[in-house]
């Protein structure tokens, strides 16, 4: 397995991809996107490691951190959002991935605002800066884009109230209404990222009584994402997120078959969490 497939997990740890759909946009079903109903809040820390499975090999490759904490951005109070992930110095002597996604999104309606990635893979560097332009009938995102292969570049992408960054997104499919979510049904979303913009889905499963190592048994939610068949996904599994079934909505656990294995994320700690953490078995 190439680690470069940490990279691409990271990236799909956000209900990732099968990118196969025409280019439109797609809202998620909402609670009302007041800070008072959020399932969060500033401060919220969670922890996790990547974990690689095939045969006699069970092994972490790496961890990461999501942290949100409250900005000010021209003018308007934001939440910002720091994601973190790389690989372990004994993996780095082999293949080094970092990733680096930073979200900038508005306190009332969660609206994306700015968005920030810096992505080292090996000898493959490359970078985002979004600029979300909410200018009424010419809503557009300046993308200044860098890739060590192609050097630095301006783009135009298109934008909609329905387009997110894959951490905006994360926060946003949070605030999900259940009470309009029907069991084993393709839900669509959408999310940009690089030069374009993905239609993307899930489907809610079910819930489970799921065991995730270092926490215990845990009451989720549980989903599934299609996953796009590529050089590190074979198109024939799902990703499966579970997330607390509890207020705070937090994902403990993901897993997806890649051509290799399974490679898989579990949360090793939380902080600054809005409500108790009553998901827990006893």
């Amino acid at each position: 397995m190439e680690l470069k497939t940490l990279t691409f997990f990271i990236v799909a740890i956000i209900f990732t991809i099968d990118i196969s759909f025409a280019q439109s946009a797609y809202c998620v079903p909402t609670r009302n996107l007041t800070e008072n109903n959020y399932p969060f809040k500033a401060g919220e820390s969670l922890t996790m490691i990547f974990h690689y499975r095939w045969g006699v090999i069970n092994a972490d490759l790496g961890k990461g951190s999501v942290l949100l904490d409250t900005s000010v951005l021209n003018g308007i109070p934001v939440f910002h959002c720091k994601a973190y992930g790389h690989t372990y110095k004994f993996y780095d002597n082999f293949f080094e991935v970092s990733e680096n996604f930073q979200s900038w999104f508005t306190k009332d309606g969660l609206v994306p605002m700015r968005f920030t990635r810096n992505t080292h893979e090996g000898d493959y560097i490359c970078r985002n800066d979004f600029s979300y332009k909410w200018t009424p009938g010419n809503e557009h995102i300046d993308a200044n884009l860098y890739t060590l292969k192609k050097g630095a570049r301006t783009v135009t992408l298109p934008l909609s109230k329905c387009v997110f960054d894959l951490p905006a997104l994360f926060y946003m499919a949070r605030n999900m209404d259940l009470s309009k979510v029907v069991r084993d049904v393709k839900y669509p979303m959408t999310f940009v990222i690089d030069d374009d913009v993905y239609n993307v889905y899930f489907i809610f499963r079910g819930k489970e009584v799921k065991n995730v190592y270092g926490l215990g048994d845990v009451h989720t939610l549980k989903f599934s994402a299609q996953l796009l068949k590529g050089e590190v996904f074979k198109g024939d599994g799902d990703m499966t997120l579970w997330i607390t079934d509890d207020d705070n909505r937090i994902p403990v656990y993901i897993e997806a078959p890649i051509r290799v294995g399974f490679i898989s994320a579990r949360v090793t700690g939380y902080s600054g969490l809005k409500y108790p953490f009553k998901s827990l078995v006893k």
